[in-house]
Formats: C-alpha cells, sequence, structure tokens
C-alpha cells in the first residue's frame, strides 16, 4: 500500500504512540483523521501534521462515538484504507487487594474498544481491501506479576485480531498486530498505585526505553508494503528489556 492520499483513522491519537503515528502517516502522504477525548490535543497534532488532518472527538468505550468517528472519516474523505487501533490505558497493580472497577476500565477500552472499531471499520475496509493494525503490548505474549488484568486485555485482543485475520485474509484485507515492549509515553502515568508507579519509574530509569516514533515507524513499515505482503506480527522491545 502506498500511503500517498490513503485515507487512515488512527484512535487513541491525542498522544505518544497515537500521536506519532498519525505524524508519521502524515508525513508519508496520507490523510489522517484522528480520535480522542481530548480536542486540545488532536488541534495542536493537526497544526503540526504536514497534510490534512480530520480531528474526531472519540471515546472507544461508546460503541456510537466510535461508529460516528467511523462515519464522520468516510463522510469527509469518502473511503478508509486503514484503522489504526491505538486507544488503551495500563492500571497496573496486584490482583489482591485491586480495585476491580480499574479493571472494567481496561477491558472496556483496550479490549472492547478496540473490537467495536474493528465492528464499525470492517465493511469500508472490506471495500477499500485496506489494513486494521491493532496496538498490542509484550504483556499479550507473557503475562507477569502486578499485570494480570493489563495482561488479560492484551492476550485477548490478540486473540480477537487473529480470528479477524482468519476471516478477511482471502477477500483482500490486512490484518497487522504491533507488540510494543516499554514505551516512553504517559501510558505509566494513568496507574492509581503509588507502589506500582514506583516500579514503572525504576524499570523506565533502568533501561533504553522505545520511543514513539519508533512504533510509529514500525506502523508505517506495515502499512507501506504492497499488497500482496501482510506483516502480520510485529514485537519491538527496547534492546534492554528482558521480557
Amino acid at each position: 500500500m502506498n500511503l500517498e492520499g490513503k485515507i487512515v483513522l488512527v484512535t487513541g491519537a491525542s498522544s505518544g504512540i497515537g500521536q506519532a503515528t498519525a505524524l508519521a502517516l502524515s508525513q508519508a502522504g496520507a490523510k489522517v483523521a484522528v480520535g480522542a477525548r481530548r480536542a486540545d490535543r488532536l488541534k495542536l497534532l493537526a497544526e503540526d501534521a504536514p497534510g490534512e488532518i480530520l480531528t474526531l472527538d472519540l471515546d472507544v468505550t461508546d460503541q456510537q462515538s466510535i461508529q460516528n468517528a467511523v462515519a464522520a472519516t468516510v463522510g469527509h474523505f469518502g473511503r478508509l484504507d486503514a484503522l489504526v487501533n491505538n486507544a488503551g490505558i495500563m492500571l497496573s497493580g496486584m490482583i489482591l487487594g485491586a480495585d476491580t472497577t480499574e479493571w472494567s476500565r481496561m477491558v472496556d477500552t483496550n479490549l472492547l474498544g478496540s473490537m467495536y472499531a474493528v465492528h464499525a471499520a470492517l465493511p469500508h475496509l472490506l471495500e477499500s481491501k485496506g489494513t486494521v493494525v491493532q496496538v498490542s503490548s509484550t504483556s499479550g505474549r507473557i503475562a507477569s506479576a502486578a499485570g494480570a488484568a493489563y495482561s488479560a486485555t492484551k492476550f485477548g485482543i490478540t486473540g480477537f485480531i487473529e480470528s479477524l485475520r482468519q476471516e478477511v485474509t482471502t477477500q483482500g484485507v490486512r490484518v497487522v498486530v504491533v507488540e510494543p515492549g516499554f514505551v516512553s509515553t504517559e501510558l505509566a502515568g494513568h496507574i492509581t498505585d503509588p507502589a506500582m508507579q514506583a516500579m514503572a519509574k525504576t524499570m523506565a530509569d533502568s533501561i533504553r526505553t522505545l520511543q514513539p516514533d519508533d512504533i510509529a515507524a514500525a506502523v508505517v513499515y506495515a502499512l507501506n508494503q504492497p499488497d500482496h505482503v501482510s506483516v502480520n506480527e510485529l514485537l519491538i522491545r527496547p534492546t534492554d528489556q528482558l521480557q
């Protein structure tokens, strides 16, 4: 897929990997619809991007919000060539004594939000023979203590995406899962448990973390492949990260 003139919808685009990916896609010639809850951040992104950006008020936990965002993208640009499912939160903590409302928030955002976005976008991607890019995590491959619920959402979305691939690959739709390790973003800032916050900071200080642009470059690489090439998985860790 040559990205020049292609239409891409990126969720969770107000910061981190989503923001970097939207900018990288714009630099590669794509027309990008960016969705998130923080409209002020999206406005700044649009000002920084070299190409056309459509900003969308998007809450991936709300099915109607996702349907509206997809409809607005197609209504504005005329079609949809790729969906980059990036929106996510990480609320690490031990199982014993956990605030289970945090589990629900992660399931709603990381798992159901991505599933809803695929469901809304898929008819348009079948029409364009487009691509789904799902940002997952190394936590969707290897679970660890204090990350049970987060890992459960990432294992879950990776399974969903593989099922999707098997359903649509013979219809010309490519499906890609990108699994980053530790990336320097706001993600760890969502953690409410002080001990878990300290653990995340210690890890970040002890290794050369990935940067959002590293993951954005991987997304652009996958999307830029010829139509007969489907890069189904990209596992990307910092060199210093063990798991």
